[in-house]
Parts: structure tokens; sequence; C-alpha cells
């Protein structure tokens, strides 16, 4: 049903005039299955909303609903719904002229296709954008997540939410990716015309959750290195997904557990891969968790929760409570490609990427998108967080030293199709503690600056101090020749000479006012 459009950098064809369609689903398992719900954000280039919708859908009778655990909605709620017949009209009037973008393209498009297949009708070949696919062309992160993604693109989000939050943030990621990243079509997308199908039913929207404070086991999923399982990428990435999903919400059960095993054996995952996956995925929990040097009491509790409800917890090992005084926590402030690569970069290097500030954040960035009056900067200051600007940032958080050049951007490829690539973890090096500023300077000096500076100094110093014994010396041999007959034209000039000597050495010794 969506065939995924090639993308490139500069030189290929701009996106202006475009509109973008993000769609969202939950389904009742991850291969075969059905969609329970559904949701669609049509956006235009410069992030204004065109229109959206979203609904629950009925898998039909006899079919079973999947976890509610997963996808959130009961049996009660699905017989309400209407059936996926009843919305493909609605949906296709809101794809029609535009280009279909999805998370984990091959993932969703498996479930479109079948549920469009089951209803025996025809729909022409969409164009489509995978945002996981298009991510790891524009920046390096440890696991490549819908929530993970977001939040290095600055935009919030939390996926347990309804698909119409999913959708709605998917949106905003495709508009950054070919707005401030630059990215454009490889050839022009193709926009056919869609059938008319009638709506039949009344759509059912989910209410949204409530905003809740993101738990300290979902800020390091964030931070878990995870790249796909077995022979297809978008299957894996999907179980990855739930598996990171319910770890998140720090209250993994048992049978939360069983009913994955459940969802992985239909889908085809053999078992023995499945428990390698729990292994390297509770192994990575613990190398970020212990990884800022600080691990209560409380963390480690949940550390050896989740290796035992998931069966592993003799990978875990004996976690111990350890570190004292809070980790680097940065809050990165900014809407340019510079700040989203920043965010990403704290992420993959597992350091801690605050989503607002708070009295746990120890150092502030901020780009040039971010005026001088923004009042967060002076709150930061006076919470004792370091306050930077985007470009010395990597420099003071210890991830390169200052002699080394910043980093390359990754350079964005063609690419006929989407084919995630196994994030490869690099080791974190240690991240260098600033001491807050008393006074309310937004920006420090260049690092580079004050290095180079200190040897200068030292240097007219010495070079100084040299000259002014020279001219003492001079003085002393003048007295010394007057006395012993020397004829007073020599003298005169020698002690010209001398006199010369001592102002020039205390001149280049006296500091220069700063």
């Amino acid at each position: 049903m969506i065939e995924s459009l090639p993308l490139s950098g500069v030189g290929g064809h701009p996106a202006h005039g475009i509109d973008f369609t993000a769609v969202e689903i939950r389904t009742t398992g991850l291969r075969p299955g059905h969609i329970v719900e559904l949701a669609a954000v049509r956006t235009r280039l410069d992030g204004t909303i065109v229109g959206e919708f979203t609904t629950s859908i009925n898998p039909g009778r006899g079919v079973p609903p999947g976890s509610a655990f997963v996808h959130g909605l009961d049996r009660g709620e699905l017989d309400d719904s209407p059936p996926f017949g009843a919305v493909l009209g609605p949906l296709l009037d809101l794809c029609g002229g535009s280009v279909l973008v999805a998370h984990n393209l091959p993932f969703v498009d498996g479930f479109l296709s079948g549920e469009v297949a089951r209803l025996g009708v025809r729909v022409p070949v969409l164009p489509g954008i995978c945002t996981l696919a298009a991510a790891q062309t524009a920046v390096r992160l440890p696991n490549y997540r819908l929530s993970t993604v977001a939040h290095a693109f600055g935009v919030p989000v939390r996926v347990a939410q309804p698909a119409l939050t999913g959708a709605r943030a998917i949106a905003r990621l495709v508009t950054a990716l070919f707005g401030r990243h630059g990215f454009e079509f490889a050839v022009v997308p193709a926009l056919p015309a869609v059938p008319r199908f009638p709506a039949g039913g009344r759509l059912r929207p989910r209410a949204g959750e409530p905003n809740v404070e993101q738990s300290w086991m979902a800020d390091v999923v964030e931070r878990v290195t995870m790249g796909p399982i077995g022979g297809d990428p978008g299957l894996g990435y999907a179980y990855l997904d739930l598996l990171a999903g319910v770890v998140a919400d720090a209250h993994l059960t048992h049978e939360e557990v069983w009913a994955l095993a459940a969802l992985a054996t239909e889908a085809g995952i053999p078992e023995a891969q499945v428990r390698a996956t729990h292994e390297q995925f509770v192994m990575s929990l613990r190398d970020v968790a212990e990884g800022d040097g600080v691990v209560t009491i409380e963390e480690a509790g949940e550390l050896q929760q989740v290796a035992t409800a998931l069966g592993v917890a003799e990978v875990l090992g004996d976690v111990r409570p350890s570190g004292v005084g809070k980790p680097t926590r940065v809050l990165v402030l900014g809407s340019t490609a510079a700040a989203d690569q920043l965010r990403a970069r704290i992420l993959a290097e597992g350091a801690q990427l605050a989503k607002k500030l708070t009295s746990t954040v120890t150092h502030l960035i901020r780009d040039e998108t971010v005026p001088a009056q923004e009042p967060r900067l002076a709150r930061a200051v006076e919470l004792g967080a370091v306050v930077l600007g985007v470009q010395e940032a990597a420099t003071v958080l210890g991830f390169e030293s200052a002699s080394v050049e910043r980093a390359v951007e990754p350079q964005r490829v063609t690419r006929s199709a989407p084919v995630p690539v196994q994030p490869v973890a690099v080791p974190r090096p240690p991240v260098t503690r600033q001491v807050p500023s008393t006074s309310p300077v937004f920006t420090a000096p260049p690092v580079e600056r004050a290095v180079a500076s200190a040897p200068g100094r030292r240097g007219r110093l010495v070079g100084g101090r040299i000259l002014m014994g020279v001219g003492l010396l001079l003085m002393l041999v003048v007295v010394l020749a007057m006395f012993g007959g020397t004829p007073l034209a020599a003298g005169i000039f020698v002690a010209v000479l001398g006199v010369g000597a001592l102002l020039g050495g205390w001149w280049i010794a006296t500091p220069s006012p700063s």
C-alpha cells in the first residue's frame, strides 16, 4: 500500500508545496494481527496542521483484541468502535495528495495492507517516508524508538499515550527533517488520485492520558543501545519498542512478560532469540544506570525487579547503590539542527537529557534561536546550573577535548527503502563537572582562548624579567668602567642602553589590563 521514497541531502527535490500525513497505529500483536487504533495528522512543511482524525477500531467478532497493557484498549471499547472498513474512507480523504509518514514504516504498511486486503478493495500505492530510517541518517542515537528520536528533536511525546499523540510527534519530526535538517526528495513524489469510500459508523477517539512525570527507568531506557532483532528489521524494532515501553513504566509484571513472549512467538520470533534480547537489554540497562556514577537504593531495586521479571536476573549480577551527589543532567533549548545534534550526542554518550528545567539540571545549553531574555536562563543560574552555548557544550561536557575539531555531521545517504542499522555503542568519556557561576552570565568564554592565553602571559613575564636583568648588568658595567677611566661618551652610550633595557623589561613584564 505504501512505497518508501528515497531521500537525499542538498541537490534533490525540495518539499515546498507538499503536505505530509503522519500515521500511527495500535495493533493486536506484532504479526499477523489487526489494527485496534488509528490516528492520522496532515501537516504542511511549515508545521501548520491541516487536519487530523483518530479512532479506535473493532478488529471483528471472534478476533482476540490482544494485550490491553500494550494498546490500552479493553474489549468493551473495541466493541463500540467502527470496523476498519468504516474508517478507510476518512483515512484516504485525509491522505490524498500528500506523502504518508510513519515511524517504522514497514511495520505500519504491513498492517494497513493487511486490513485493505481483507476488505477486498483496491487502493493505489501511496508514497511514504519512514522517520525511523531518516533519523538514522540525521543523528546518531543509542536507539531509534519514537520517544527517543522525538526527545532528540525537542518534541515532547509519551509513546504510551493514544495513537494521536504519536502521530502528532511524527508530524513534527518530518517537518524538522525537511526543514532545519535539509532533507529533500531524491525523486519527485508521484501523488496518485485515491478512491472515495463512504464513511460508516461514528468515529471513537480516545481521550489523552494525563501528562505525568517521566520515571527514572523511562529516562534510562532512552539511553539504552538497541538494534533490531532477527531478519525482519521492522518486526525486530516493533518488539524492542514494546519491551522498552513496558519497562519504562517501572511496573513490569510477570503477566506482561508472558504476554510479550506470546506476541513474539505468534510473530515467529524464536524463544532463544527473545531470551538473548532480554539478556542484552538488561545488561545495557545496567551499563547506562552505572555510567553516571550514581545508583540509588530505589534505582538498584528497579533494575533488579526488571531483570527478575524478564527471567534473566543472573545476568544483572550484584548491583549495589553507589555514588554521591547528582549526575550530570543537561537541558538543551533551541530549534536548530545543531541543537538536535547536541541532544542526540548527549543521549548517545549515555548522559541524562532533561525535558524541562528542574533543580536536578546541571547544565542548560541554548542555541541562537533562544533569546537572551528567556526566563529559564536566569532561573538556571539561580539553581546553580552552568549555562552555555551550543558551540562549546561538547567540550565542557567532556565529550571531546578542546584541541579536537568538532565532529562532522553524519552524511545523508540516498536510500530507496528504510533499512534500519544496528547502532554501535561508543564508550562515554567521563563528564567534566563545571563549578556553577555566581553571576548571571549566559555564555562562557571559549575554552581554546583560555587555554592558549596562560602560556602567553608566562612567556611575557619571563622575557621581561630577563631584559630587566640585562639592563641592571649594563648599569653596573658603566659604574665600574667610569671608575676605571673609560671615556665619558662611551659610558653614556652604555648607560642609555641599560636604562632602555630596564624600561623595556618593566613594560613587557607588567600584565595588561583585562
